[in-house]
């Protein structure tokens, strides 16, 4: 597809950007910021966002999708107790680190299982109820964040690495089913998760010295 092609689409998708989209896609990249800046509001900003688009995955035939923020909702829930915990310094119970190698199994398990049981549903569901879902690129977005959003509640750095899976293939995802501003969200999440992964490996340096 020629450039100024993908900038009509582009063009022509954001003027029928509904407000409900604008809104949910600045809570986004507003919640993420916080993220990365180890930053509470990340939770109550989030929670903005995955509820909107429960309801615009629905409308979008994005089964996947709309389970992930359903996800998202009760673990941005789970997040923000655990985040709010303090210990007996006033600091933060929970610290960023990285995953030891058994945890890290354990992610790669969870991200197979959810995958496989996400397709499977999709696959079955195309037919008669969701005609528009893309099984296999609706089930990676929705893994890889399934993954990615439990470890960010725990503040483990890999969690950075399932969001850029899941920004990358959210990006054509969602192009493809014509919400073109969401796409642009998944852009600057990309971008921000980059940056988001960088800093918190540091963080996770400087506070394994500090044990």
């Amino acid at each position: 597809m020629a450039i100024e092609e993908i900038w009509r689409q582009f063009y022509s998708g954001l003027l029928q950007t509904s407000f409900l989209e604008f809104v949910a896609v600045i809570a986004g990249i507003v919640s993420v910021w916080f993220s990365k800046q180890e930053n509470i509001l990340v939770y109550p900003i989030g929670l903005i966002n995955t509820i909107a688009f429960i309801y615009i995955s629905i409308e979008g035939h994005l089964y996947g999708e709309a389970s992930v923020n359903l996800y998202y909702t009760i673990v941005s829930v789970y997040g923000w107790i655990l985040w709010s915990k303090k210990d007996n310094k006033h600091q933060s119970a929970t610290v960023i680190e990285h995953s030891n190698r058994r945890q890290i199994m354990a992610q790669l398990v969870f991200f197979s299982v959810c995958y496989v049981v996400i397709y499977a549903a999709l696959r079955y569901l195309k037919k008669d109820f969701a005609p528009g879902a893309i099984p296999w690129a609706d089930a990676l977005a929705s893994a890889s964040a399934y993954t990615g959003m439990w470890l960010m509640a725990r503040k483990k750095v890999e969690s950075w690495y399932w969001w850029i899976i899941t920004n990358i293939s959210s990006i054509p995802l969602y192009f493809a089913k014509g919400y073109v501003f969401t796409t642009f969200q998944y852009l600057v999440l990309l971008i921000l998760a980059v940056a988001g992964l960088l800093s918190w490996i540091k963080k996770a340096e400087a506070n394994k010295w500090k044990q």
